[in-house]
């Protein structure tokens, strides 16, 4: 008689035939481009699912600002022209001190910095992950999107786009535990490395000695050492340090500027072109020969 329910492999040997084909998979990732591609061709094709798992929401989001009172209107026009007054105010004393930090390259003979591209995306999806912290927004290659890219808020530094697909991209958030970003302490110049933990609302710093001045409170901004992030841009404020004399270095958390767990809209940050400075710099075997000649 045959059994209804026919046995298949062993588990043994099933987890065995998983275990090789994860390794062969990692492998295949990690020493060829193909695996790329293919990762563009999967988010090419999940997201239509990405915009029709977001229509509710903007539907909902349409209809309660279709519903909106006129007198709540007015209250948010009026609020909003405050913020403008404040902002134009700002903004003349930004022109001038753009102004006198041109004057004070032009005599150091530093490169002027120039604006970067900038362009708004809006979030379709987050991963829900206890871990991993990335999200995926409705921008991809044909707006122009690369990998790598930074991202920014009105309160700080997001993240970075990790995977780019022709209408939509993933970008991880520099809270997630394998992203780390190069920062600066803005009072005192110090460099620092922050990694994520898996939470939205603390990052730690890596291997900071005993005796750094570093100080609970204090203002990080990007450094712009890892050619990913633009240099100036708020990232975190300190809010604990933990000096144990045990611990070969100090254990020291901030907190993002940004809300990490309430992102809807971002926006894109192009990286500046590197300036020319073969022209700039003279070959040392044209200073020697110089000198020679002099000589």
């Amino acid at each position: 008689m045959k059994p209804i329910f026919e046995r298949g492999p062993s588990l043994p040997l099933r987890l065995f035939l998983a275990v090789l084909c994860s390794v062969g998979l990692m492998t295949l990732d990690r020493f060829t481009d193909s695996s790329t591609q293919l990762r563009s061709y999967l988010t090419a094709t999940v997201s239509p699912l990405y915009y029709l798992a977001n229509l509710p929401q903007a539907m909902l989001s349409d209809a309660s600002e279709q519903f909106m009172s006129h007198q709540r209107l007015l209250e948010q026009n009026q609020k909003l022209r405050e913020t403008l007054l404040r902002q134009n105010t700002q903004m003349q004393r930004l022109q001038f001190l753009q102004q006198e930090n041109d004057k004070l390259r032009s005599l150091l003979g530093s490169v002027p910095v120039a604006d970067s591209k900038r362009l708004v995306a809006e979030v379709l999806a987050v991963y829900s992950h206890p871990f991993s912290n990335q999200i995926v927004i409705n921008k991809g290659s044909n707006d122009g999107v690369v990998a790598q890219q930074p991202l920014i808020d009105d309160l700080g530094v997001l993240g970075q786009i990790v995977s780019v697909g022709p209408t939509s991209s993933r970008a991880l958030l520099i809270s997630d535990t394998t992203h780390a970003i190069s920062l600066r302490v803005e009072r005192n110049g110090d460099h620092v490395v922050a990694e994520g933990l898996g939470q939205s609302d603390e990052v730690r710093l890596m291997h900071i000695p005993h005796s750094a001045d570093i100080q609970q409170g204090d203002k990080l901004i990007t450094s712009g050492l890892d050619g990913i992030f633009p240099e100036g841009y708020p990232v975190a404020e300190v809010v604990r340090i933990s000096r144990n004399a045990q611990q070969p270095f100090l254990q020291v958390y901030a907190r993002p500027y940004a809300q990490l767990d309430r992102i809807r809209y971002v926006l894109l940050v192009w990286p500046k072109a590197k300036p020319e400075i073969d022209e700039q710099i003279a070959p040392p075997d044209a200073e020697a020969a110089a000198v020679a000649g002099d000589r």
